[in-house]
């Protein structure tokens, strides 16, 4: 019997962790750099030092998610980042778009970590979970 299901998992688990990669190896490190993350960490209340632990957790976690390996672990460890997102862009309203940017999308990416790690890394994984 061929299950699809666990393909539409190895999409879904691909699709995030190139996401997160984006988001600390481009956003982070190309874009705001890292001082400037850690500046916006700052600004926001936070220790400038969990910019860069953010930064880390996410470039790692991202290639785990890509690659198939300790997916639900990854999972797991980018929930706190992805909800520490949808936070520090709560006031900036529901939409993604507006200035600051909305809280949709890191809420989602929250939801789709919370799936992987129920899921695992489905096909297409260097890893067996």
């Amino acid at each position: 019997m061929n299950n699809y299901s666990d393909y539409g998992t190895a999409l879904l688990r691909i699709s995030l962790g190139i996401i997160f990669i984006a988001h600390s190896l481009y956003l982070k490190l190309v874009v705001f750099t890292l001082p400037g993350t850690a500046g916006f960490f700052e600004s926001i209340g936070l220790p400038a030092v969990l910019a860069y632990i953010t930064f880390a957790a996410e470039a790692i976690g991202g290639i785990a998610l890509l690659v198939g390996l300790y997916a639900r672990w990854a999972a797991l460890v980018l929930i706190p980042i992805a909800l520490g997102a949808t936070w520090a862009h709560s006031e900036a309203g529901w939409v993604f778009s507006n200035a600051g940017g909305g809280w949709e999308y890191p809420l989602f990416l929250t939801i789709t970590c919370a799936v992987i790690a129920l899921q695992g890394n489905g096909r297409l994984a260097l890893g067996r979970e």
